[in-house]
């Protein structure tokens, strides 16, 4: 028996040591990669921020353009561009929509400025497109649920910088040292399962920055307490009926009704 014991503690602790060193526990724990992080990807590998800013939001000057900067992907700026999604893909895949490409006061406006943009037509798959489509739908602003409920606290989720870290809409988040995969969850897919088992854990995260069935689990919280950044509690700054809109916000977002959701018409 006393031998039984004696294995059953070096098999937790060697358990443990695994899951403590990052580069053991990135072969046995699966990091979750979003198709939000898979088009921010392929932007970077394209060179999309180097004109459209970090993480296209904008700022990059472009002398000759009304606009004065070359356009962000966020703050709904796509809308003043493409009348709706197919236009969107033809801006990427041909650098102009089909619509304008006849239009002589569109042409003399793109060379009248320094910088236009690229057609990637011949350097992109049909699946590369759909990521890159995956990245900026997020990240533009334009995709609001239709309960009035989650439509308030999507807003308070903006103001209160809750994308900043979990990604544009919640598609990713950026590098957490010390947390358990080593980057901040998004709201999409299985680490929100995984994290949030209930609409009460949901409400707890926000209010409280951490939640119970965590804090009572001794590696879990390790974990928690250990991680470089810290998920902020809400409820000294937030009422309860906002905190709630938040959390509606939230569920609409990893529901994913809104991938079906034209981002322009």
């Amino acid at each position: 028996m006393a031998s039984g014991a004696r294995w059953i503690a070096v098999a937790f602790l060697l358990e443990n040591a695994i899951l403590l060193y990052p580069h053991a526990r990135d072969l046995i724990v699966r990091p979750e990669t979003t198709p939000y992080e898979h088009g921010r990807a392929i932007a970077t590998g394209l060179g999309c921020f180097s004109c459209h800013g970090p993480e296209g939001r904008g700022g990059i000057p472009n002398p000759g353009s009304e606009w004065k900067t070359v356009p962000a992907f966020n703050e709904r700026v796509p809308m003043m561009f493409a009348k709706h999604d197919a236009e969107l893909r033809e801006y990427i895949l041909d650098g102009h929509p089909r619509a304008k490409a006849d239009d002589p006061d569109y042409r003399a406006e793109m060379e009248a400025q320094a910088m236009r943009m690229p057609a990637y037509r011949k350097h992109l798959s049909a699946g590369e497109l759909d990521a890159l489509i995956a990245f900026i739908r997020p990240a533009s602003g334009l995709l609001v649920p239709d309960a009035d409920l989650a439509a308030r606290g999507l807003e308070l989720a903006y103001s209160n910088g809750c994308f900043s870290c979990h990604g544009d809409l919640g598609g990713g988040g950026v590098a957490n040292p010390g947390s358990f995969k080593g980057y901040i969850p998004s709201f999409w897919g299985e680490d929100f399962r995984e994290l949030v088992r209930s609409d009460t854990e949901l409400v707890e995260w926000i209010a409280k920055g951490r939640i119970a069935r965590l804090a009572e689990n001794v590696i879990a919280r390790r974990y928690v307490e250990g991680q470089v950044i810290q998920m902020p509690a809400y409820e000294k700054f937030l009422r309860p009926e906002e905190i709630d809109a938040i959390a509606a916000a939230v569920r609409w977002i990893h529901e994913g009704s809104w991938q079906n959701q034209p981002l322009l018409e």
